[in-house]
């Protein structure tokens, strides 16, 4: 089984460990007792108001564990329930004790980060190599949150302010992000933003054909079915993370050597990222216009909305009928 360790490091931090195995931690009630310094008689009292007051459930917080024990001169193999990191927690809020105290110091810390950035990181446990397993994945989500529209549009923007011809009422600037959107996405797609939402919306499938969008499972917007990333398959996502990423470290180089840019610049540099990566540059405008896009979209869109709204009908009236027939069996 797993340990925890709660300590107050050479800085006044207080500080949790958590040895974990197999991708989870188990504790018996004998170890929670040591982690939080309190007798097994309180901690089966808290245990049992946390399933009383159903702030957990027991079936998926307890398990029986095997373990093997010395009983006087031999070995004795006994059943032992064992409890999970939900309810450890849980005990860590409840309990008085100076461990307990540090435990929640320590746990409203992490939650006031959490809630302030909007991310916790343990960054000594990355470092140690201790969680390379979850590394990959922290990647994949950063990569994620960085193809949002509204973040790489900020980021982008962010990086066009420091060119040395910036001028905000400048044609050429409110044009600037739709030029890169468009090569990013032909380099990965061959098509453009117009040109991915024209061809690849479809009211016969799910999400219309949008098979990246970021709101699954919620109502589609117009403005959805209008943005061309929403239709990028999953390898295509992938590779698109990827090229977005190096363009943006590059951008973050240059910002920290002050390197003079222009507005040309950016753009001949995201050329030289898409071809290091063997990718194709947009030199046109594309085969579909802004405006063909928009007229097929909102199009769809008003099909796709009537499909909804008599489905919705439907449903209502059934179950309408179901209420019906089963009061005439109460009756």
């Amino acid at each position: 089984m797993s340990d925890i360790a709660i300590y107050e490091n050479t800085n006044g931090d207080i500080k949790v460990d958590v040895t974990f195995e197999d991708d989870s931690i188990w504790l018996n009630q004998s170890q929670i007792c040591e982690v939080f310094a309190k007798s097994k008689s309180t901690i089966s009292e808290h245990i049992s108001n946390i399933f009383d007051e159903e702030e957990l459930e027991q079936y998926l917080t307890v398990r029986k564990f095997r373990t093997v024990q010395m009983e006087g001169n031999r070995e004795v193999a006994r059943d032992v329930d064992v409890y999970n990191l939900d309810m450890i927690i849980a005990i860590g809020f409840r309990v008085k004790s100076t461990q307990g105290t540090k435990f929640r110091q320590w746990a409203t810390k992490k939650l006031n980060e959490y809630i302030t950035k909007g991310f916790m990181l343990d960054d000594d446990r990355f470092k140690s190599g201790n969680s390379m397993e979850y590394f990959d994945e922290l990647q994949d989500r950063l990569r994620d949150i960085r193809l949002s529209e509204r973040f790489f549009y900020q980021k982008i923007k962010d990086i066009y302010t420091t060119s040395y011809d910036y001028n905000p009422k400048n044609i050429k600037t409110i044009e600037f992000f739709k030029i890169v959107q468009n090569k990013l996405l032909w380099a990965i797609s061959e098509q453009t933003a117009s040109q991915l939402a024209y061809e690849r919306i479809d009211i016969n499938l799910p999400n219309l054909g949008m098979n990246s969008l970021d709101k699954k499972g919620k109502n589609i917007t117009k403005a959805d079915v209008r943005i061309g990333k929403n239709y990028l398959d999953e390898n295509e996502i992938k590779q698109l993370a990827l090229i977005v990423e190096q363009y943006l470290a590059f951008a973050e180089s240059m910002a920290t050597q002050k390197t003079k840019m222009f507005m040309d610049d950016w753009i001949k540099r995201l050329d030289s990222i898409i071809s290091l990566n063997g990718k194709e540059i947009l030199n046109s405008a594309g085969k579909i216009s802004h405006s063909s896009m928009m007229e097929k979209t909102s199009k769809i869109y008003e099909e796709y909305k009537n499909q909804k709204k008599q489905e919705e009908k439907k449903q209502s009236l059934k179950e309408l009928e179901d209420d019906i027939k089963n009061l005439g069996v109460l009756k």
